[in-house]
């Protein structure tokens, strides 16, 4: 008991580091933003701490199967840490900020060609947006998308090198799929299957899918120009994460599927050794 409660109380307070970084990395932070990261932290940290004390599921997913939500919230928080001293080199520019800004111009100019998800994000700008807000917006997008792809690698290798999730032992669906019932009807490996293959096909189609959307509506809600530090590198660390996240989790679900399809091959082949060896 004392362990989980300190397990969730850390991971609360790495979620209020992670909120914050963007406030505490950017010069000249107002009041307003100061309150409002301060309650959205507070919140995070609360949802945190009460989802990993709590011995029943919640709603995070695939909770003690680590290191599943770790490589996820690694994923996020280098993502933001980079995003920021990026926005902050506009301001402040420092030695690290400038080292920083050049290897996001590197991932940039590779990931930048034609319809690749870095140029929908650059072209779903305004017009009228300078040269030096583009670029950044492009340097941004490119180390948040290349953060994605090394976290989906990374996921893979230790999945097949870990045997994940079966090192950490035996795998509780209700525990670490709280959202999935096994019990609504259907066989359970074909709707693990069907929403693996679901969740695999909007995390590849996402990140191509948003900045079309975004640039569609302009007409209704107005051009998008991520003027903003804040707003540039939340929806940029969104962009890249979510499907980043999806692809995960349609991974996940289908290992877990084979797992099952596996676990019932073996029962059924001890099921025929034992009709085998009964006298008739």
């Amino acid at each position: 008991m004392i362990s989980r409660l300190a397990g969730a109380l850390l991971r609360a307070i790495f979620v209020v580091l992670l909120l914050a970084t963007p406030s505490l990395l950017m010069p000249g932070m107002s009041s307003d933003t100061a309150q409002i990261v301060t309650l959205v932290a507070i919140f995070g940290a609360a949802l945190t701490f009460f989802e990993y004390a709590s011995s029943y599921p919640g709603l995070v997913e695939f909770r003690d199967a680590p290191p599943f939500n770790r490589i996820r919230f690694g994923s996020l928080f280098l993502t933001v840490i980079f995003l920021s001293l990026l926005t902050r080199g506009q301001v402040d520019p420092s030695a690290l900020t400038m080292y920083v800004e050049r290897m996001g111009a590197s991932v940039g100019e590779v990931i930048d060609f034609p319809y690749s998800p870095v140029r929908l994000v650059v072209l779903m700008l305004p017009e009228d947006t300078s040269v030096q807000h583009i670029e950044l917006v492009r340097n941004s997008a490119g180390i948040s998308y290349l953060i994605s792809l090394v976290t989906l690698a990374i996921f893979i290798i230790l999945q097949r090198v870990r045997r994940w999730p079966l090192k950490n032992g035996a795998f509780n669906v209700w525990v670490n799929l709280p959202t999935f019932d096994p019990t609504a009807g259907g066989d359970v490996v074909e709707r693990l299957e069907r929403d693996a293959r679901f969740n695999i096909a909007l995390g590849f189609l996402l990140p191509f899918l948003t900045p079309a959307v975004i640039k569609s509506a302009t007409s209704l809600f107005g051009a998008v120009s991520l003027e903003n530090p804040h707003t540039l590198i939340w929806t940029v660390a969104a962009w890249a994460f979510l499907p980043a996240s999806l692809f995960m989790r349609g991974i996940a679900m289908g290992r877990i599927a084979g797992m099952i399809t596996q676990k019932r091959k073996n029962s059924s082949e001890k099921n025929d050794t034992a009709e085998g060896l009964l006298p008739a």
